[in-house]
């Protein structure tokens, strides 16, 4: 594993040496993300460029990072042996015929950043308003239009209808009561970094059942565009 964060960093110099002189986004210039297009695929180094290739398709797009994401960071923090890595990314892609590419992706927001797997194919995906989980007992939990599934090691599934709240900040809750259960999911923008899978997450979770506390991290699923 480090082997291949170490060849796609080595690949990459160039584009750290290119980030560095960038300024840094300010809040009041932050970009809205609304209409742009929301993809996930894999990230690899060629050349001295990033590229993104979405699921299940042959064209290549040449990654700038025009949000400050740090998505090339993030990238080389959990490559495979291939040097590759799944992200979830929202932006524009615009095709063009530049030479080793189909276009260019200009990545505005980063969801999330992992080891490729399944991640494709998760069929649950496209239903999804939020998925978060955690560890130290093990746990998860996936909402979506119909209600909210929560899962917990040694216990069984746990399915209810819940009510969202907003708080200031881009912060939520989902909060739900069942069967002698209060469960609520804590949700914050901030980055989180799975100890476990080393995925890095667009949000970090806080899960409360009956006043017991576990935390995770946390993304938005297809049917949220937050």
């Amino acid at each position: 594993m480090f082997a291949a964060r170490s060849a796609l960093i080595v690949v990459l110099l160039p584009l750290f040496a290119g980030c560095q002189l960038l300024p840094s986004q300010s809040a009041d210039a932050k970009v809205s993300t609304a209409g742009m297009i929301r993809m996930q695929g894999s990230l690899s180094g060629d050349g001295g460029k990033l590229f993104f290739q979405p699921c299940n398709e042959q064209r290549r797009y040449a990654v700038a990072d025009k949000g400050n994401t740090g998505i090339l960071q993030e990238a080389a923090s959990v490559v495979d042996s291939s040097g590759k890595a799944f992200a979830d990314v929202r932006g524009n892609f615009v095709a063009s015929r530049a030479q080793g590419s189909d276009g260019q992706a200009d990545v505005f927001q980063l969801y999330r950043v992992e080891r490729p797997g399944n991640a494709c194919e998760d069929p649950n995906f496209k239903r999804l308003t939020i998925h978060a989980s955690g560890s130290g007992p093990k746990w998860s939990l996936n909402a979506s239009g119909k209600g909210l599934v929560l899962e917990r090691e040694g216990q069984q599934p746990f399915a209810v209808p819940y009510l969202e709240e907003q708080l200031p900040e881009g912060r939520f809750d989902l909060i739900t009561d069942a069967n002698d259960q209060h469960v609520e999911l804590y949700v914050a923008p901030q980055r989180c970094v799975d100890p476990i899978s080393g995925s890095v997450q667009h949000l970090t979770a806080e899960l409360r059942v009956n006043g017991q506390v576990q935390r995770g991290c946390a993304y938005f699923g297809a049917m949220r565009n937050d």
